[in-house]
């Protein structure tokens, strides 16, 4: 696109003052639906409300210098951007308002997230990729406060990993990585580290971003100057600013009202990050927030009459009418007539989109109150039941909430009758869960032939006279195979690249595949999951490392709200199947046990979760992690790298099927389930064990999230009776998790003659040393104990009480 000016020195006057009149038309549609948006939600027909007006003009402006190819990760308030590059309607806006589950009619999360939500489709029905270049690209915006800049940054680093490496098939990803990465963000998220984390580095990366801060002073009730030191973010980031000795950031500064200069610096900071590569700031002062922060609450209550009354005189869309008639581009009149229009319109398109929305429900209210009727007159409760039709047919705009709830009501007032009718409703019930049911739960994980769990296991062969060798070269030279087969892998971390990773697992790579494909990065784990989130949507397969698993932690959130959710949120419309390595179990120490499975197992549904005994099984969950299209954690032993293992002739082509439990040892009497370091512990145990006449079965889990697809271990409960679950996590974390996967998913207890047990670390977390790792997490004689105590309890005279 063209700036303003050149627009004007190029195009007829006719033809500029319709482009300039065609902004104004989308800025007012955009705010006529935030005010009727705002009523809709006051008036209970939909649930919360978080709107774009007064941030309109800058995002026209933002509109006409993004090009096809590139990417947006913003702010939940930029509808305005959406309707300006044809992302968005007006219908669709307010099919968000009302959370239809119509992916057509709701193209945005399929009413999975609140309206102001924004996505584009990346992905055909197949889960193949679209042709990225040939669309405006929107990655699916997230509510926490700026958990949009880890995944920015990633987007932006894409562009700069299409144009220097060689090789990759760029077809539908990438014009010579031309692409540029726009941020959105308010000026008080800001103040969220994970802004900062983001802004320094893109500065050390240099890549193709361009930030906007909407600065309308206030953080919800909250001025700038709580939040932001001297109450200016751009003033604050000077230091980042590039100079002719070192690089940096542009920082552009322009008034949020000022349509002309917004379009003129948008097309400047567009060509710095396209063509040179260069992260850019555009701080746009004076915004406004008409309606407040959102639905929640009235921004009278915490503005001063004199900050209300600057914001009435520079709301950007007054400004921007003024300009266009001081510059003689429409009259009065015209403009008048544009904005009534838009009232009309957006009317029409809110009727359209709830009449749309309510016609199916109330279609189903209709089609089940016959036979309601016809229940309540064979029933003997029927006075009963008739109360609750009637109050069903009464409800003029129902949900399905209402239908279901009442419905199943009426079928308690039927306990103990049979009838055909009765027989009719169940199944009607029934089915509406099966219909409706997943319009809310589908596309937690794909749902194609890439599902992660549909890559078939390969095994790994050996020669006659296989070598044993430390664990760190099977995982080296796999990752040396991947490195080689696929162009666009990558890997990045802290230590990752020049020394090769902490325990040399990567050790040369960098050297043979170059700096950009095998990274170092800072100390900074929630961004290096950001930039894997944000290249595996634009095609990219990067593995993120995390040092070790405690380090997590950092980035938890990013891994939570944007990483787990992102397939699940846009209906299977994105995919960011992003490697995420790390390492854990058994070291010493408060910060260094790697047991945070508990809280990762409750917050990362979403993503796979794998915890290889060893490397040859960490080496081949790597491989099958490359076919699939599902994220996912792999946690490697920490302490298997210096320990021997078997040298497979098939590296790069094993691979570990992702769901399913191996069976490591059989035996009769108990079946013992664990996982990682541990089952090393477990598996020395069961020799002295068998010496006092205990044969256990030994189940490697293999695969926490999903768990055990194919119920093997129930499968060996049946034969064995007993089940103990053996974790170093602390108790009720992933060993709680297990349990209730054997015993409500898998319905163990029909075959167990005594109580399931666990046996797990202590509550707190591990003492620092080889005592403290002793007394805090399950050694090999409370193993032998635990497992000897339930014996003697079956058998007390073969097995004597020990102590």
């Amino acid at each position: 696109m063209q700036t303003v000016t050149n627009l004007k020195d190029n195009l007829s006057f006719e033809d500029f003052k319709a482009e300039v009149i065609n902004d104004y038309r989308i800025a007012v549609i955009s705010r006529e639906c935030s005010l009727l948006g705002r009523r809709e939600v006051l008036t209970g027909k939909a649930k919360f409300g978080i709107f774009g007006d007064g941030k309109e003009v800058p995002q026209l402006a933002m509109a006409k210098a993004f090009l096809k190819g590139d990417w947006r990760s913003g702010y939940y308030r930029d509808q305005t951007f959406m309707l300006a590059i044809g992302a968005l309607t007006p219908e669709q806006f307010f099919a968000g308002l009302y959370a239809n589950t119509n992916l057509e009619l709701e193209p945005m999360s399929a009413g999975r997230q609140m309206g102001g939500h924004f996505v584009t489709h990346s992905l055909n029905d197949n889960g193949s990729w679209k042709d990225l270049t040939a669309q405006y690209n929107s990655s699916a915006d997230i509510s926490p406060t700026a958990a949009q800049m880890p995944r920015l940054l990633g987007l932006a680093q894409a562009s700069k990993i299409f144009r220097n490496v060689k090789g990759i098939n760029k077809t539908n990803f990438s014009k010579k990585g031309n692409e540029v990465a726009w941020g959105t963000i308010g000026n008080a998220s800001t103040s969220e580290g994970l802004f900062f984390e983001t802004i320094n580095a893109a500065g050390v990366l240099q890549v193709p971003m361009v930030i906007s801060i909407w600065d309308d002073e206030y953080g919800i009730s909250v001025h700038a100057k709580h939040q932001t030191t001297k109450e200016d973010i751009s003033e604050i980031l000077k230091g980042f600013q590039r100079d002719k000795d070192h690089k940096g950031f542009e920082i552009l500064r322009v008034k949020g009202w000022d349509y002309a200069n917004l379009v003129e610096t948008y097309q400047e900071a567009s060509a710095i990050a396209r063509e040179e590569h260069v992260p850019v700031i555009i701080h746009v002062l004076d915004l406004t927030q008409p309606q407040g922060h959102s639905t929640s609450g009235s921004h009278e209550r915490y503005k001063s009459a004199e900050r209300l009354e600057w914001e009435a005189n520079h709301d950007c869309n007054k400004k921007m009418r003024e300009w266009i008639i001081e510059s003689n581009i429409a009259t009065n009149e015209v403009l008048t007539e544009i904005e009534r229009a838009a009232k009309r319109d957006i009317r029409q398109a809110k009727k359209n989109a709830w009449n749309t929305f309510m016609r199916p429900i109330k279609k189903e209210q209709q089609d089940i109150i016959p036979l309601l009727k016809k229940v309540a007159k064979q029933s003997v409760n029927g006075v009963f039941i008739n109360k609750i039709v009637d109050h069903i047919t009464k409800i003029d705009e129902p949900t399905r909430k209402d239908l279901l709830s009442n419905t199943r009501k009426i079928l308690r007032y039927t306990i103990g009758e049979t009838f055909e009718d009765k027989i009719k409703l169940h199944d009607w019930v029934n089915n509406m869960f099966t219909i409706n049911q997943p319009k809310f739960s589908s596309h937690l994980y794909s749902e194609t032939q890439r599902s992660n769990i549909r890559i078939q296991e390969i095994k790994p062969t050996y020669n006659d006279d296989a070598e044993q060798v430390d664990g760190r070269i099977i995982i080296r030279d796999n990752f040396d195979t991947i490195f080689n087969t696929y162009p666009e892998a990558l890997i990045f971390g802290e230590d990752t690249g020049n020394i090769g990773d902490v325990n040399q697992g990567l050790e040369g790579l960098q050297e043979k595949y170059g700096e950009l494909r095998v990274a170092d990065t800072g100390i900074r784990e929630a961004s290096i999951i950001g930039q894997g989130i944000g290249m595996a949507l634009r095609g990219l397969r990067p593995i993120a490392e995390i040092q070790y698993l405690d380090y997590i932690l950092y980035a938890i959130q990013i891994i939570s709200d944007d990483l787990a959710t992102t397939h699940y949120r846009t209906k299977g419309k994105q995919k960011a199947p992003l490697i995420i390595r790390t390492r854990g179990h058994r070291l010493e120490g408060i910060w260094h046990s790697g047991s945070q499975m508990g809280g990762i197992l409750n917050l990362a549904k979403g993503v796979n979760l794998l915890v290889p005994r060893n490397m040859t099984k960490a080496a081949g969950f790597y491989n099958t992690l490359l076919l699939g299209d599902d994220p996912a954690i792999v946690v490697e032993c920490l302490n298997g790298y210096r320990l021997k293992e078997k040298m497979p002739n098939n590296l790069g082509a094993l691979k570990t099927p992702i769901g399913v439990v191996e069976t490591i040892k059989e035996g009769s009497d108990i079946t013992v389930v664990s996982y990682g370091s541990t089952l090393r512990i477990v598996e020395e145990t069961a020799k002295e064990l068998s010496a006092v006449g205990v044969n256990i079965e030994i189940i490697d889990v293999q695969s926490l999230i999903p768990f055990d697809l194919n119920h093997d271990i129930v499968k060996s409960i049946s034969k064995t009776n007993r089940v103990m679950i053996i974790d170093e996590d602390v108790p009720g974390g992933a060993s709680a998790y297990i349990l209730d996967k054997i015993l409500n998913q898998q319905n163990a207890f029909e075959y167990l003659d005594s109580a399931p047990k666990t046996l797990t670390a202590k509550s707190h977390r591990p003492a620092y040393g080889n005592d403290g790792d002793y007394f805090s997490k399950p050694s090999a004689e409370d193993i032998f104990e635990a497992i000897y105590d339930v014996m003697h309890e079956l058998n007390p005279s073969n097995y004597p009480k020990l102590r």
